[in-house]
């Protein structure tokens, strides 16, 4: 039996009516590539957590998986895409708490969530880290919070767009400190670094592999990073907690399908996904990217997704950011 045969999975048409001839059998599933959207510029933590996904996933699936890149109007034209695909188990949503906060800022998007897509897999998650442009002559979480009060409004930070996670860390950050800064959204983290490297913008939040580079080739500075411990990646900086207790920021990442698709097919997916993820060389590479493995079940996704879409909600109504 050849590979793709035995890896087939059967999805049964739907019966004909009375009066029809039979149905025809089973069909193959995947029959074709498979493709998966990521409603984000190249590059970004979703691009690369979805190309390190692909090989391994066609390999097991017989078919290619093939990444396509749909950034714009904070991840809402990749999304709606999916959302408004086939369910036939050959789209599929690579998305992040960008998603669940969207829930709350984006009122007027054209889907729901969870009314229009299903999980499938959870993938990884990422804390950031606190940088800053070496002109703005602070070395520390303290030195910025104090600085900023002493010039409300004078200091801008930048994202990779409203509502995605760097976004949130920085108004989370805003309330929680009591000082005044702006936000200075830009289409993707790309470019949002590169005005920060350039000192056009003073401070941002950012992955940490991405900007690790830049802390140590002296072009910014390091303040801080996000999570509860010190990051592997850069252990010389303490958490932003030491400083502001109870703030923590971070940015997961997880497969979704459109509504519908077969429970079979999503059972499979998520089964290879976890067979991914638990291989030694892709928690070994995620670590690298100052990742870890998200394992979850299905319905624990799906519940997780839930808290979220709650949490994000709190968090934006907290931070006074206004849906737009």
């Amino acid at each position: 039996m050849r590979r793709r045969d035995s890896l087939a999975l059967p999805i049964l048409l739907a019966l004909p009516g009375p009066g029809h001839a039979q149905a025809p059998g089973p069909v193959p599933w995947p029959s074709r590539p498979i493709r998966v959207i990521v409603p984000f510029g190249l590059g970004g933590s979703a691009d690369v957590a979805a190309r390190a996904l692909a090989e391994p996933l066609s390999q097991a699936l017989g078919q290619p998986v093939v990444i396509e890149n749909r950034p714009g109007a904070g991840a809402v034209i990749g999304t709606e895409a999916a959302a408004k695909s086939a369910p036939d188990g050959h789209t599929l949503l690579l998305m992040s708490n960008t998603h669940t906060a969207n829930e709350t800022l984006l009122p007027q998007r054209p889907y729901v969530l969870m009314r229009d897509l299903m999980p499938v897999a959870a993938i990884n998650i990422a804390v950031h880290v606190l940088a800053v442009h070496p002109s703005l002559g602070v070395s520390s979480v303290a030195g910025l919070i104090a600085k900023a009060k002493t010039a409300p409004g004078k200091i801008d930070y930048a994202s990779s767009g409203p509502g995605t996670p760097y976004h949130i860390a920085g108004e989370v950050f805003r309330a929680m400190a009591g000082i005044e800064i702006n936000h200075i959204p830009f289409r993707g983290s790309n470019e949002a670094r590169t005005a920060l490297i350039g000192g056009q913008v003073p401070m941002m939040f950012d992955a940490i592999p991405t900007m690790r580079e830049q802390i140590t080739g002296g072009r910014v500075l390091g303040l801080a990073t996000t999570g509860q411990q010190r990051s592997p990646l850069l252990p010389e900086l303490p958490v932003v907690a030491d400083t502001l207790p109870g703030y923590e920021a971070s940015i997961w990442l997880g497969l979704m399908a459109p509504r519908g698709t077969p429970a079979m097919v999503v059972e499979r997916l998520h089964a290879e996904c976890g067979r991914i993820l638990e291989a030694p060389r892709t928690r070994e590479a995620m670590a690298r990217t100052g990742a870890y493995p998200m394992p979850m079940s299905i319905a624990e996704f799906d519940a997780f997704l839930r808290r979220d879409i709650d949490r994000q909600g709190e968090w934006i109504r907290m931070a006074g950011i206004q849906p737009g």
